[in-house]
Formats: structure tokens, C-alpha cells, sequence
């Protein structure tokens, strides 16, 4: 049965499904084949159901819930950590207002966060690979840089202006969850499971085996070096990854239900998840 899983050309998400992508485990009936997107163009696929299993922003899960389920490992959250606002100048939070910030697309959970908090601002909608570059040339007023740039950044000359993952700490005491994996409903309950608990044995292989998925992460590391992509993977798969936990599932049913209260999202909606 061939499934196609499809993820970001990120070193964290090919560290995770490296067991997969390498056949390092017995998957019985299932064939996998992957497919590298960038965040938003999977979000935006996932509208249509297009893949079988599918990483997906939070944010995004919103519009897709009658598609698909949420498996409960495979997510990346921000343990007082997250996207950022980036400028050129050391501005204060409070000047974001009404400037023109780069985000990576309008169903990332970067800009879901950002429109909380910050709902005053024109977005600018930019690959997440340009971002510090637009910034950096002043096309923008400030950038909003997810994956490896939360490490990279000064390195451009640019300064932080606000750590979302760090300013949802303070207002909920929750990690910021950012992005899951969601599997398709139309396979069945017992396919489903069998899926979900292969993607858990593959992220457990990861960090049982982490020099050798580390290796392999390094391809699509972006030209980090090795300390510096192991500390972005740490951050982004470890224990929570391989399960929520009840913290983690609060936390994505707290970002639901304030993206309604603040009438980002359109209607309320509770986060399904695959039980094992």
C-alpha cells in the first residue's frame, strides 16, 4: 500500500523521518514515499486532501480537520521558543504597529501567533528562505523568520524583536505549538493506526540513533554546521515530538480557542487526535 508522506526540506523533519525514508524499519504492507515542500505549499495542499500523511502549520489544521486527523507524535513546539520578529533596527515590540512585516504564508502558525500578538500590521507575503534578505534590503520594515533563520539571524546583522514562543510562555504557560503531522481520515481507523505508530518508531529510531540521523539531517541543514543543526533539531524533535502529552494537547486547543476569541480563525474547532 504505497502512502505518500509529504514534509518540509527541513534537517529536523528529515531527522524525524529518516528511519522511513531510509527502510531502517519493517513497515509491513506500507510502501513510503516522501515528498519536500515548503510549510505553506503544504498547507495549501492539504486543503484538497492531497496526500496521505502530510506535516501541516497548527494553524492550517483549522481548515483541513474534516480531512484529516492529527497523529499524536510528530509535532514541533516551542518551548519558550519560536518564530521571530526580526529588523534592522532594535525597535520596541510596541513599534511593530502598522509596519509591514514579511511572514512566511497566512496559514503558518508564525503568522497565526503574530496576528495575536499583534493584530496591526501589513503582511507581506515572501518564501521563508528570502525573508532575512527582504529585511535586509528594506523591502520590509521587519521579517517573521521561522526554521533554521531563529538561529541564524544575527549573523545578518539583524535584531530581535520579539521570540513568540517566548511571549506565549508568559501569557499561557504552555509551549507554542507550531507545526503536526495529520493523517488522512479516508484510510481507515486500522490503517491509521498501524501508520501512526510507525511514524512514532521512526521519530524513537531518530533520537535512539542520533549521530547517524543527524548525518543524514545535515543535507538539507541549509548550510548550518553540525553543533548548530543538532541544537535546531534538539529544539524541534525530542520527547514531545515522539507525544503531546496532556500539556502539549492543551496547548494546541488553547491556540484554537484564542485565534476564535480574537476572530482570526472563523469558527471554533477541537484538535482530533489518532488514538494509539
Amino acid at each position: 500500500m504505497d502512502i505518500r508522506i509529504a514534509h518540509s526540506p527541513d534537517s529536523d523533519d528529515a531527522f524525524m523521518f529518516y528511519a522511513l525514508a531510509k527502510d531502517k524499519l519493517d513497515t509491513g504492507k506500507f510502501h513510503f514515499t516522501h515528498t519536500l515542500q515548503d510549510i505553506e505549499t503544504l498547507n495549501r495542499k492539504a486543503l484538497n486532501g492531497e496526500y496521505e500523511i502530510t506535516a501541516i502549520s497548527f494553524h492550517a489544521y483549522v481548515y483541513i480537520a474534516d480531512k484529516y486527523m492529527l497523529l499524536p507524535s510528530g509535532a514541533s513546539m516551542g518551548d519558550r521558543y519560536g518564530p521571530m520578529i526580526v529588523a534592522r533596527q532594535p525597535w520596541s515590540q510596541d513599534s511593530l504597529r502598522g509596519k509591514k512585516i514579511a511572514i512566511p504564508g497566512t496559514l503558518t502558525t508564525a503568522y497565526l501567533a503574530l496576528k495575536l500578538f499583534q493584530p496591526e500590521f501589513e503582511a507581506a507575503v515572501i518564501p521563508f528562505d528570502q525573508i532575512m534578505n527582504e529585511v535586509q534590503q528594506g523591502s520590509v520594515d521587519a521579517g517573521l523568520i521561522i526554521h533554521e533563520g531563529q538561529l541564524t539571524y544575527a549573523s545578518q546583522q539583524l535584531h530581535k524583536i520579539v521570540d513568540l514562543g517566548e511571549w506565549w510562555y508568559r501569557v499561557t504557560r504552555l509551549p507554542l505549538p507550531l507545526g503536526g503531522n495529520v493523517v488522512r481520515r479516508d484510510l481507515g481507523m486500522d490503517d491509521i493506526r498501524e501508520i501512526s505508530r510507525l511514524l512514532k518508531e521512526s521519530i524513537q529510531y531518530a533520537l535512539d540513533h542520533r549521530q547517524e540521523a543527524l548525518n543524514y539531517a545535515m543535507q538539507f541543514a541549509r548550510d548550518l554546521d553540525t553543533k548548530t543543526a543538532d541544537r535546531f533539531i534538539g529544539m524541534y524533535v525530542n520527547e514531545r515530538t515522539l507525544d503531546y502529552g496532556a500539556e502539549g494537547r492543551k496547548a494546541v486547543q488553547e491556540l484554537f480557542d484564542r485565534a476564535f476569541a480574537a476572530k482570526i480563525i472563523p469558527n471554533t474547532i477541537r484538535a482530533e487526535f489518532v488514538d494509539q
